[in-house]
């Protein structure tokens, strides 16, 4: 009963703001070599400098509606709050990295005229392939001045997450689990439709959960599905080992390779696979072209530092070094009542570095290459007071159900055997 999504249980509590502090550390990556970059085409060499620390998912649920089918529907308010003592610098932190506007002109106009004008305004504005941006400018946006000298109606604010203080996401409208107790918190339509329109066949489903908790009693053997608007598609995890946090055992659930391989390796995966040039024939695994869902700006997701990925995308840039445990992605869950107690969702945002000729900034540039921008770690843990009201409510019941289980259970195992002796002795009487 705790576990459905009802005003007046810790499913709803937990659900209408999280019960934990929710952080995001933001690494960048610091361009060393910015004139061989810029003069020879020569392949950059990153240093992630890091992290600065955003507290986000600190407002409540918007709009929230109750609806007679078991559901019921929310906006998710999006903020983000700068945590100078968690973080290494200030937002005032200047770094060399890729200039977002002048690379994503070849893959919003491919044509060479359109390409030859824009260039125009890209030498008058004195742009390059590179610029120095500080921390604050890079995340939440900045005014470009390529885009700002184009004599049009067109907007010159630009960030990698611009806009975000301020929007939400959703509607999000999930079941209760109050009719079904296994379709408890699962997706039932995101912004009114069951699919995104950004994928072909089945990778354009929404399927799961948010991942901040799952149908109550689950099993290792699950797979469990979840949906992120941040990487435009639902994604999965697979038990990996249990975990104890604060008193309370956990299953850890993962994100494995098989989810960013190549369809030549994992077939499912086929309607990811969206442009074969880049691509190479669908062959190449760890990175996610979701320019579908941005506007069509050459944006690729991947896990921090290329992990799972081929190794010639990461041997386009120099200074990666992957590693499981700091850069896969996992959920910590307690398995009786579906709740995620512990968790770090961790990706990288990468574009897509394309040679024109039209365009003076990328003229140098050989061939195109994926180009890390900065990576985030997106993480929680049950605070103290709520795993003590978690033990309380939860496992302490759970424990003593069990005590009293294996109570009964020995208190009828002596009555069999008292019985059994009993029966024995009167029948050896008998015997006599």
């Amino acid at each position: 009963q705790e576990a459905v999504i009802v005003n007046g249980t810790t499913a709803y509590q937990n659900w209408i703001v999280p019960g934990s502090s929710v952080y995001r550390e933001f690494w960048i990556f610091h361009v060393l070599n910015p004139s061989e970059v810029l003069d020879e085409g020569a392949p950059p060499k990153l240093e992630q400098r890091g992290p600065y620390t955003y507290r986000v998912r600190y407002l409540p649920k918007e709009n929230i509606t109750e609806h007679d089918d078991g559901t019921i529907s929310y906006m998710l308010p999006n903020a983000a709050r700068f945590e100078p003592d968690m973080s290494v610098g200030t937002e005032n932190d200047t770094f060399t990295c890729l200039n977002l506007a002048v690379v994503a002109i070849p893959s919003l106009y491919p044509g060479s005229f359109m390409q030859s004008i824009l260039n125009t305004w890209i030498k008058s504005s004195k742009s390059t392939m590179l610029q120095n941006r500080t921390v604050k400018e890079l995340l939440w946006g900045y005014t470009d001045p390529f885009l700002n000298s184009i004599p049009l109606p067109v907007n010159p604010f630009l960030g990698v997450f611009y806009p975000y203080n301020g929007t939400s996401d959703g509607l999000y409208k999930v079941y209760t689990g109050t009719e079904d107790i296994t379709k408890t918190a699962i997706i039932e339509s995101y912004k009114n439709k069951r699919n995104l329109s950004y994928w072909e066949g089945h990778c354009d489903m929404v399927n799961g959960t948010d991942g901040a908790s799952f149908p109550p009693f689950v099993k290792k053997n699950q797979v469990l599905r979840f949906f992120s608007s941040d990487i435009c598609r639902s994604i999965y995890g697979v038990f990996q080992s249990k975990q104890n946090v604060k008193g309370i055992t956990l299953y850890r659930f993962v994100v494995p390779r098989e989810a960013f391989a190549s369809p030549t390796e994992v077939g499912d995966n086929y309607c990811f696979c969206t442009d074969q040039v880049i691509s190479e024939n669908c062959t190449l695994a760890g990175v996610l072209d979701i320019s579908a869902c941005k506007a069509k700006r050459p944006v690729y997701i991947s896990l921090p530092h290329f992990l799972h990925a081929s190794d010639s995308i990461l041997h386009g840039v120099e200074g990666l070094s992957p590693n499981e445990k700091e850069h896969e992605t996992f959920l910590d869950i307690e398995p009786i009542t579906g709740f995620t107690l512990r968790f770090a969702k961790r990706l990288q945002v990468n574009l897509l570095v394309k040679p024109s000729k039209s365009i003076t900034a990328l003229s140098k540039v050989k061939n195109p290459y994926i180009f890390p921008l900065l990576w985030l770690n997106e993480s929680a843990i049950i605070g103290e007071e709520k795993a003590e009201m978690f033990r309380s409510k939860v496992t302490g019941k759970v424990q003593m159900l069990n005590t009293l289980q294996m109570a009964l259970m020995i208190t009828g195992s002596v009555l069999f055997l008292a019985f059994m002796g009993s029966y024995f002795i009167c029948r050896s009487k008998k015997l006599k």
